[in-house]
């Protein structure tokens, strides 16, 4: 969500930080700020309401110029967005903190604060973090220690990023449920939220673990684990080049996820199948004894994750013959559960930092499931650490809030795990030699489906006015509906809704009218005939149908029905390729109502709080 940007250097550190927080942008924010230690040895400060360009100007126009400092992207949580709420916070000219996630005790510290003499000028809970460490430096503590008591005493998620103008040479992160990593440089060190914040200036990175605090000057970077004891953690080398978070000619990063989709298939699948069946090395180690004990299937995800889970479960039970409950995370970790023997706990996560998936990672390694396996995009996530086995999606960078990529190589990885676990069980050879068949054909298939984008570029403009819509599905392709009606929801601000296209008598029909558009998946499967019925009851109530169907299905040829005639594809794979046009369908209604696709308002990349 939030974006954290820092460094300590032998240079003026402004450029850098600026840089950084426009690689975090697509994370999604209301707010910017910018925090040095001045020549003068003061801690000087910038803050904006709005975008990372407001920023910029302010600092052309005031700059700041030191060699050690703090940048911050907010998405409000507590408190409005405003400038007063905006970070860096500052305590008594002498500290200046940014934070990422959510203190939980904010209101019990502020009654103390309050009680101690502290005035507070924000509405934030960050800033009970920033006094409590000030009050630490007040009492003969070195900035490594104040904020090393300070984590004892906050409740919550965080990463903090704080700096003090008595230590000039030191910036402290520290780290607890939110990401937070370091970069290493020559004569200097970084922080970030993200690897993709320091791309131009290392490829160097340590990945601090939960718990961590890590003391980072221009030469050295310390850490300690929870419990204050020093400790090594591995470096890592990225693959990603400094341009990955580039838009590449497109004109939204979106766009260019949706396109690059092909290779993306082609990467998940790349060195997975050998000889025509699906490795199970390719889940990690010891997964070939792990899968033999598999009887039942557990899925956690959030929003389009949760998705691909829910089109996975189709999958499982019709194809491999293993009972599959898919369940949304945030209600998972909160509610008690039964857990049945054999049964394997799956997370699907972009980024791996998805807070709600993380907690019922946590939850359900307690809970004796036979073993968690991580389906993720991001290889030094928390999520990815915290798993027994993990596959990678391989999607690559996913800049554009709306997932798109990341959502069919996850649906590509779960049909390698249906594979893997399903010759285990109720899948022939001949089966599973005809899914690894169809998953091979899945970047091909990609690329024709692709070549509709003008057609359903000017089918948007059927859109452009409306204010609600209707997707409908039947089986695998229910779920798909939903993707869509998200997508379109997300960057377009239309209000839409999937629903069963069976349910439609048992209430969604009483919205049907001439100004409710009905989007329907058709593919040519056993459920075509019972959909082609469904269809003609919203026909009858006046609705306008809009239909992705097979190019061999019959579809009626008359007023109110819009065909757009899907290359044909095998039913098992269908469900990842008719979402394409539908991520298509959404971005060209949201680009013609002048909507901001990459960064929609109040939505972030990555939700790494509650």
């Amino acid at each position: 969500m939030c974006g954290i940007v820092g460094a300590v250097a032998q240079r003026f550190v402004a450029p850098i930080l600026l840089e950084g927080l426009k690689r975090l942008e697509y994370r999604g924010y209301d707010s910017a700020g910018m925090a040095v230690i001045s020549l003068s040895q003061n801690i000087e400060r910038r803050r904006v309401l709005g975008k990372v360009v407001g920023l910029e100007q302010e600092l052309i126009t005031s700059p700041l110029e030191g060699a050690i400092g703090i940048a911050h992207t907010r998405w409000a949580t507590h408190g409005e967005p405003s400038k007063r709420n905006a970070h860096p916070h500052v305590a008594g000219d002498l500290v200046a903190l940014v934070h990422n996630g959510i203190i939980e005790n904010h209101a019990e510290l502020r009654r103390r604060q309050t009680a101690d003499g502290y005035d507070f000028t924000s509405e934030t809970d960050t800033e009970v973090a920033v006094n409590q460490i000030h009050g630490f430096l007040r009492g003969g503590d070195d900035l490594l220690a104040a904020v090393q008591k300070t984590a004892l005493v906050l409740d919550g998620a965080f990463a903090l990023g704080v700096i003090a103008k008595s230590e000039p040479n030191r910036l402290i992160a520290a780290r607890r449920g939110s990401p937070l990593v370091i970069g290493l440089g020559i004569g200097e060190n970084f922080i970030a939220s993200d690897v993709f914040a320091l791309l131009p200036v290392t490829q160097r990175f340590i990945f601090l673990e939960d718990g961590d605090i890590a003391d980072v000057r221009r030469n050295e970077v310390l850490i300690y684990d929870a419990s204050g004891q020093r400790v090594e953690r591995a470096q890592s080398i990225s693959n990603l080049a400094a341009d990955a978070a580039e838009k590449s000619g497109y004109r939204h990063f979106m766009l260019k996820e949706i396109y690059t989709q092909p290779r993306a298939l082609a990467e998940t699948l790349e060195g997975r199948i050998v000889g025509g069946k699906v490795t199970d090395e390719c889940f990690g180690r010891d997964a070939d004894k792990l899968f033999d004990r598999v009887k039942s299937i557990t899925i956690v995800a959030c929003g389009t994750s949760y998705h691909a889970g829910m089109v996975a479960r189709y999958w499982f039970e019709a194809l491999a013959g293993i009972p599959c409950t898919v369940e949304v995370a945030s209600e998972f970790r909160y509610r008690k559960t039964v857990v049945t023997e054999g049964a394997i706990f799956v997370t699907i996560s972009q980024s791996g930092e998805t807070a709600d998936t993380l907690a019922a990672l946590r939850e359900a390694k307690k809970s004796g499931y036979a073993s968690t396996l991580a389906i993720c995009n991001v290889p030094e996530s928390s999520l990815t650490r915290e798993s027994e086995l993990v596959l990678m999606t391989r999607a690559g960078p996913e800049i554009g809030v709306a997932s798109t990529k990341a959502f069919t190589t996850q649906l590509a990885a779960l049909m390698l795990l249906v594979v893997a676990l399903g010759r285990r069980h109720a899948m022939t050879p001949e089966q599973a030699a005809h899914l690894v068949s169809c998953l091979e054909s899945l970047p091909g298939k990609a690329n024709v489906v692709l070549e509709l984008n003008a057609a359903i570029e000017t089918l948007a403009e059927d859109f452009v006015n409306k204010h609600h819509m209707l997707y409908l599905g039947r089986g695998s392709m229910y779920p798909i509906a939903m993707e869509g009606a998200l997508k379109l929801k997300e960057i377009s601000y239309i209000h839409a809704e999937a629903y069963p296209a069976g349910e439609l008598k048992h209430g969604p029909l009483a919205l049907v009218d001439d100004e409710m558009p009905v989007i329907a998946i058709a593919p040519n499967n056993d459920l075509l005939e019972k959909l082609k019925s469904n269809l003609e009851e919203v026909r009858a109530r006046g609705g306008e149908l809009y239909v992705f169907a097979d190019s061999r299905v019959e579809v009626p040829n008359k007023p109110g029905f819009h065909v757009i005639p899907i290359p044909s594809v095998d039913d098992v794979i269908a469900p990842i390729i008719y979402s394409i046009p539908l991520q298509l369908l959404a971005y060209h209604v949201a680009v013609l109502k002048g909507a901001d696709v990459d960064q929609p308002r109040n939505l972030a990349k990555s939700v790494t709080v509650e």
